[in-house]
Parts: C-alpha cells; structure tokens; sequence
C-alpha cells in the first residue's frame, strides 16, 4: 500500500510539473487540430523517422524549433607521419565491414617555402588502415607498392599506370557495395579522379571494384562521367531508397567560379544519366568543398551531405589573431588564399538526391583555437560517420565522425574524432514554457512506437494520437499518456501502461508530440516481436 502511494504521488507531482510548464502554452483546449484535408497521406510502415525537414511536420506550435547538433570533439585517433604520407592527407574514407572498421586517405605532402608551395616531395597516394573499434588504428605493411626502395608500407594505389590507365589515386572515395546483387568481384567499389595525362587537371571520373579491399581494378578504360572540376574527393554508393547508384562530385559554376556540386545515377556504377546540379531551399550561393554525402544507414530513405564550407577573408586584426600567424603568411606567400581561406563542416539532407535542405550554421566549425586549426583545409570531415561504442557507456553506440587538422604545417596530419548520438543531427526541441509537433497524417505498420529523444529531468514528453478528423483517438489521448522523461536512443511510448498500436495498424493518424524542456530526434513505429507471437 505504501509503495502504491509513493507511485501515485510520483505521477501527480510530474503531472503538476507539465502543467505548471505549459500554462503559458497556446495549444487547442479540446485537441482538435483540423488539419488540412488535401494533405496526403504518408505510409511510414516500420522506418525510422528523422525530423531534420518538413517531411513529416505540419505544424510546430508554442515554443517548439527545430535544433541543429553538434559532434563532440574526442581524440585524435591517427597520425599521418609516416614518410610516404604528409602534410595534407585528407580525403578519407571510413566505412565498417563486419567487425572491422576501414579507412582509405590522400596521401599528400606540401612544402612551403617562400613564395612557393611544393607539392612533388613525393607522389600523390591512396592509403589504407584498419581498426577494430573505429578509435584504435594501424597502417598494415601490404607490400603493394615501393617507397623508398621498400614495399613496407600501406599504400594500396599510387598515381602510376594501373591496369592501363592512370589517376588520381589521393581523390578516391571507397565504400562497401550494398546493392544485394553486387558480385563478389565488386563487393568493394570506388570512384577515382582520372588524369588526361599524368601531372595534369582531372577531366572526369573512373569507377573502380575490388574483392578484397586491397586489390584495385578499372570497370572500364576511361571516365564514366564527367562535366566538373575533380581535384577533390567525389562520391558515389548504392542508395537503397531509389534502387540505383548515385554520384556526387564538383563543378566550377557561373562566372565567379562557385564551387558547387552535381550528381547523376547509375544502375550498374558504369552508365550515368539524370544529371542535376544540386538545388537548395533557403540557402545562399556559397562556395562548397567536399561533399561528403551518402544515405543515411538508420534511415536509408533520407540523403545526408556533410559538405566543407569554403570561405576566404582578408587579413584583419581577427586574422592575425588565429594559430600559426607566421606559417599562415609564409603560405600567402604563395598564394594568399592558402593563408587566409578557412574551412568548416555543414549539414544537408534531401528526400530526392537532388533538392537539399542546408543549413546555413556550421555544423562541425573549427572550434576553440589550438595549433593546427583555423586553415584551409582544416574540419575536412571523412566520408562518411560510422557507428562505434561509446567511450563512456558501454552498452550505448554512438555515431563518429573524423575531420582533419594540422594542414600545411610540419611533416604531418592528424585525423580527430567527433561524437554524436544516433540520429542526433536535428531535433525538436522545446523549452520547459512547452511546445508541439504535430506530424502530417500517416499510417503506420508497427504495433509499438520507439522515440530517440532526452529530457531534463523537470521535463518530458506526452504523446497523443489523433483519428483522421483531428480527433483524440479514445485511449490514446494526451490525458492517456504515460509521461516519458529520461534520455534514450529507444524508448516505447505508452498510453496507461499500454504500449499496443495492433488497433491502429494500417488507419490514419496524426502523432501530437507535446514537449517540455526536452528534444525528439527520431522515432519509429516498430514491431514487438513478443507480442507479434503472442497474436
């Protein structure tokens, strides 16, 4: 009995906390939200939601927004300071395959002198490491290629003639081919800037394959598109959603020589149409570096980019303030760019591989200012994240990111890693004055929803599900719900101890969230696979 009463007064005291949070809040007294008619349904079956657009929103109400995250900073988790690498190795890419973790990177060194900047202290090459936990690293010895009279090192392609044709082996992307009907001959895939001649501009792309990761070989004896500027890293993967291969790289555009970005699709990584530029919403013209983009791995239905904003500044107070002032002016020297242009990471999504929503904040910016940060070249951000385990929590994965700093300086690069938590890009957020998502109608094919979100532990989530006319469904009701505080990747909504959607299964919906000093990053309706037995 006494423990009932402490049970009873833990709810009255929260329920208090919610209303008390939410008297100033300018929601509908009777839940009926009369939502527009002409709306089309959206069938989200099992797949997890993001809410980093207006996919799913029809409204944002009272105090809610939606916030862009940020990665943490943790540990630099490789030195490129072998000889054979440099100091401007970027580039890379980091994929998982099995329980290993792979990484492929430019191998590039840059010596400035004087009113010159020298790039030919050695060749341009694609190197190779390998981690079990994507933290820890090594660089195996393949014994593939000589430097320096040995072959003891990991340097998986140079610059030289390779099966007939030469490239440029530091501007690969690498990934692991997810298409099920991919041959094991091609398990691995990458797309590779080609050379008119050695030594010369890039004039458009090669695909490559291999079984193992480490043997590369051509699909084909010359570029399988082209039209743009490739002396960076251009992109290509299977994207689940639209069943064909997608590619990415730059273009110079207009006049003013925008670096921009456009892409084509494939349905077998060779032949390449519908080409577009890409297009923004709410986004200003702005030069854009790498593109880093790929589909979402949680959420393959969703395109995301991590392009490197590039941006040069003149030389002011601000800028002679910033690390290394005498090495930055040896580099402008040379060029004055290579001393004043600064760099950082951005974040896009799209729904179409075409038309992405940007936002125009920084999502990775080169953070406080230490040796090696606040140049060109630095937040360089690896393609693309990887899941791994938290340093911190065991039990928990999180999403690393790799960006690169140290450029330009000394005889070497360093590669750091960021956090994040999964689905952890956006989310809607509410202050504890409170406030309201509510979703576009839907039908669903899961008997139970998950939410990602976190709480302060004065605030929290109610959810409440709403019939075709706006209505609150009976049992489902914001007076219904459990309230849900805490801070989870996967917690079950529940209405009076209930979890069970079976009823709802297939019927539209609308999905009220009702926030209070918490954040909603992701949610999915899902299958319970106890209860699916049990029917």
């Amino acid at each position: 009995m006494m423990r009932k009463k402490k049970i009873t007064q833990l709810i009255v005291c929260f329920s208090v906390v919610f209303s008390v949070a939410w008297a100033g809040a300018s929601f509908p007294k009777d839940g009926l939200l009369h939502r527009d008619t002409s709306v089309n349904v959206i069938d989200v079956d099992t797949k997890r939601q993001l809410l980093v657009d207006d996919y799913l929103v029809e409204r944002l109400s009272g105090g809610a927004e939606r916030r862009l995250h940020r990665p943490v900073p943790q540990e630099i988790v490789i030195e490129h300071d072998e000889p054979w690498e440099g100091s401007y190795c970027n580039n890379h890419s980091i994929f998982k395959d099995g329980n290993m973790y792979r990484m492929y990177y430019a191998s590039v060194h840059y010596n400035v002198q004087e009113g010159k900047v020298i790039d030919d202290e050695h060749g341009f090459f694609l190197c190779y490491a390998e981690s079990d936990d994507g933290i820890h690293w090594r660089k195996p010895h393949l014994g593939l290629f000589e430097f320096e009279g040995s072959k003891n090192n990991n340097i998986v392609l140079t610059e030289d003639e390779t099966s007939g044709v030469r490239v440029a082996a530091s501007s690969a992307a690498v990934f692991i081919d997810e298409n099920p009907d991919a041959t094991a001959d091609a398990k691995y895939k990458a797309v590779i800037a080609s050379y008119t001649e050695i030594g010369g501009v890039p004039r458009g792309a090669m695909v490559f394959k291999s079984a193992d990761a480490i043997h590369w070989f051509p699909m084909s004896k010359s570029p399988v598109f082209s039209g743009g500027s490739f002396d960076s890293q251009n992109v290509g993967f299977w994207d689940a959603g639209s069943q064909l291969y997608r590619a990415y790289w730059r273009y110079m555009a207009g006049e003013d020589k925008i670096r921009s970005i456009r892409t084509a699709t494939s349905p077998d990584f060779v032949n390449w149409d519908n080409y577009h530029d890409l297009r923004y919403v709410n986004s200003p013209e702005e030069h854009l570096y790498n593109n880093v983009i790929k589909s979402y791995y949680r959420a393959p239905d969703v395109i995301v980019g991590f392009p490197i904003r590039y941006i040069e500044r003149p030389w002011s107070v601000a800028m002679e303030a910033l690390p290394e002032l005498d090495h930055r002016r040896l580099r402008s020297s040379s060029v004055e760019r290579f001393g004043t242009a600064l760099t950082e990471g951005l974040f896009m999504t799209s729904r179409d591989g075409v038309t992405f929503n940007r936002w125009n904040e920084a999502f990775l910016p080169p953070g406080i200012e230490r040796p090696g940060t606040w140049n060109y070249g630095h937040q360089f951000i690896g393609w693309t994240m990887v899941e791994t385990t938290s340093a911190l929590y065991n039990e928990l994965n999180e999403l690393s990111f790799y960006a690169v700093e140290g450029n330009w300086t000394g005889h070497s690069t360093s590669l750091r890693r960021y956090t994040l938590r999964l689905d952890g890009f956006v989310s809607i957020n509410a202050p504890l004055s409170g406030g309201e998502l509510l979703t576009k109608p839907m039908v669903f094919g899961g008997d139970e929803l998950q939410l990602n979100y976190s709480s302060a532990a004065a605030g929290g989530i109610l959810v409440e599900l709403l019939d075709e006319d706006g209505n609150p469904i009976p049992g489902y009701s914001q007076a219904d719900s459990d309230p849900i505080f805490g801070d989870t990747i996967c917690r079950i909504a529940r209405w009076r101890g209930s979890a069970d959607l079976t009823p709802l299964i297939g019927k539209v919906v609308q999905v009220r969230f009702i926030l209070a000093d918490a954040d909603l990053y992701s949610f999915k309706f899902d299958r319970n696979e106890v209860r699916d037995n049990q029917k």
